[in-house]
C-alpha cells in the first residue's frame, strides 16, 4: 500500500490561530453563527489530536472509497501532445466518482462525534452532495443538499442520485440560481437550527476552521502522489496542475509539495465565455479582496461590494469566491493561477476522452486543457501531474447538448 503517511507544511504556509493565510480567511460571522462555528473548531482540534479519529477515517478511506488511488501514465496522451510525460492522478475512480467523498467522509465522522443529526451542504455540480448522501448513509446520519435551480437541470443524475441516497435536495431559484445562491440558501437553514445540522462545506471556503479541515482531509490526494510519482519516476514532478473554483483539489495535491519549491503549483480557473463582461469565474485573476460567506478572500464582486454574477461550463466552478490560502499562496509567489475558456474545457474533454479512453468531469478539464497547453512546451523529460478530480458520467448529456448546438 502506498505509504501516506502525514508531513505538515512548514508554519509560512499554515494558518494562525484564529484562521488567517496572511491577510486573508478568518471567520466573519453574525453573531449568532459565532458560538456555533467555534464549537466546529474546538471539535475539528481535538479530532486531530485523536489517533481513534484519523484510523477510522483510513480505515473508511481505504476499505471504503478505494484508496490509494491511481497514478496513471497518460501515455496517449503525452504522445500526442509531444513534450512532457503527464500523469494523471485517477480521483475520479474513487468511489461516488470524485475527490469529494474524502472530506465528506471526514466532515460526518467529525459531526457524528460532536451529536449531530444531520449534514447540510451546498453543491454545484453536484458531486460534493452526492459524496455527503453517500456519507451520511453510511454513517446512519440525515442529509440536506441545497442546490442552484440552473445546477439542478444541469446536474440531474445526480440530484436523482442524492434523493436514493436518502438525501433531501432543495432546488434554490434566487438570484443567479447557481453555487453561490446554494450556499446562501443552505446557510440560512443552518443558522436557525445549528444544534440539528452540521454544516459540511464543499471546499476549502468559508469560517475558520473549513479552510484549515478540508484543505486537511483531502491533503491525502497529494501525500499518495508524492509517493507514487517518486516511484514511478524516481524523483518530484516539474508541475502540478488542478482546477480551483473553491479550491480544495488543488490543495489536495498541492500542500504535500508546499515546501518543494522546485515543484510549480498551478490552478486554473473558468475564463467561461471571455475575461470581460460577467460570463466568467476567474476570481485570482480578476477578483478583489472581500468578504464572501464568513471569509475574507478576494471575491468578484460589483463596485457596491456585491458578489458578481458568475458563469461557468462546469457547475462546480461557477463560484464568485475562492479558499483564502489560494490568494495567500499567489501573494507569496507559491502558486500559479490561470484561467481556460469554456471551449478549451470542452476540447480538453474530448480529447481526453478519445485518446486515453477517460471521461473527465468538466471541472476537471480545465486542468486538462492547461496541460495541454503547458505540456508541448516542455522538455520530453519533464513530468507533469493533473489532478483528475472527478468523473465526466455526470456531464455528458449536458455536452452532448452543448456539441449538438
Amino acid at each position: 500500500m502506498t505509504n501516506t503517511a502525514t508531513v505538515a507544511p512548514s508554519a509560512q504556509y499554515l494558518a494562525d490561530e484564529h484562521g488567517y493565510f496572511g491577510e486573508y480567511g478568518g471567520a466573519a460571522l453574525p453573531p449568532h453563527l459565532v458560538e456555533p462555528i467555534a464549537e466546529v473548531a474546538r471539535a475539528y482540534a481535538e479530532a486531530s489530536a485523536d489517533p481513534s479519529f484519523h484510523e477510522e477515517l483510513q480505515a473508511l478511506l481505504s476499505r471504503y472509497v478505494g484508496r490509494p488511488s491511481l497514478l496513471y501514465f497518460a501515455e496517449n496522451l503525452s504522445a500526442h501532445l509531444g513534450g512532457a510525460r503527464v500523469y494523471l492522478k485517477r480521483e475520479d475512480l474513487n468511489h461516488t466518482g470524485a475527490h469529494k467523498i474524502n472530506h465528506t467522509l471526514g466532515q460526518a465522522l467529525l459531526a457524528k462525534r460532536m451529536g449531530k443529526r444531520t449534514l447540510i451542504a451546498e453543491t454545484g455540480a453536484g458531486q460534493h452532495g452526492v459524496a455527503l448522501a453517500t456519507a451520511a448513509a453510511l454513517t446512519g446520519l440525515n442529509c440536506e443538499v441545497h442546490m442552484g435551480a440552473i445546477d439542478v437541470a444541469k446536474q440531474h443524475p445526480n440530484v436523482v442520485r442524492m434523493e436514493l441516497l436518502g438525501a433531501t435536495v432543495v432546488a434554490v431559484d434566487e438570484g443567479g440560481q447557481s453555487l453561490k445562491e446554494a450556499v446562501d440558501s443552505a446557510f440560512a437553514t443552518y443558522a436557525a437550527n445549528p444544534e440539528e445540522y452540521f454544516f459540511a462545506i464543499g471546499s476549502v471556503v468559508g469560517p475558520h476552521p473549513y479552510p484549515s479541515m478540508v484543505r486537511d482531509f483531502q491533503s491525502v490526494v497529494g501525500r499518495e502522489a508524492r509517493a507514487q510519482v517518486l516511484e514511478a519516476e524516481g524523483r518530484l514532478p516539474d508541475a502540478l496542475i488542478a482546477s480551483v473554483g473553491g479550491g480544495s483539489n488543488a490543495l489536495g495535491l498541492f500542500t504535500a509539495f508546499l515546501d518543494d519549491p522546485e515543484v510549480r503549483l498551478i490552478g486554473v480557473e473558468p475564463g467561461g465565455e471571455g475575461l470581460t463582461g460577467d460570463r466568467h469565474a476567474a476570481t485570482m485573476t480578476l477578483g478583489t479582496p472581500g468578504t464572501l460567506h464568513g471569509m475574507h478572500t478576494r471575491v468578484l464582486q460589483t463596485a457596491a461590494g456585491e458578489p458578481s454574477p458568475v458563469h461557468s461550463i462546469a457547475s462546480g466552478l461557477d463560484y464568485p469566491g475562492i479558499g483564502p490560502q489560494h490568494v495567500r499562496l499567489q501573494e507569496q509567489g507559491r502558486g500559479e493561477y490561470v484561467s481556460v475558456s469554456d471551449a478549451e474545457t470542452l476540447a480538453a474533454f474530448q480529447l481526453l476522452t478519445r485518446v486515453e479512453g477517460i471521461i473527465p468531469a468538466l471541472e476537471s478539464s480545465h486542468a486538462i486543457a492547461h496541460a495541454v497547453r503547458l505540456a508541448p512546451t516542455l522538455p520530453a523529460d519533464a513530468v507533469l501531474v493533473v489532478n483528475l478530480s472527478g468523473r465526466g458520467d455526470k456531464d455528458v448529456d449536458y455536452v452532448a447538448e452543448r456539441l449538438a448546438r
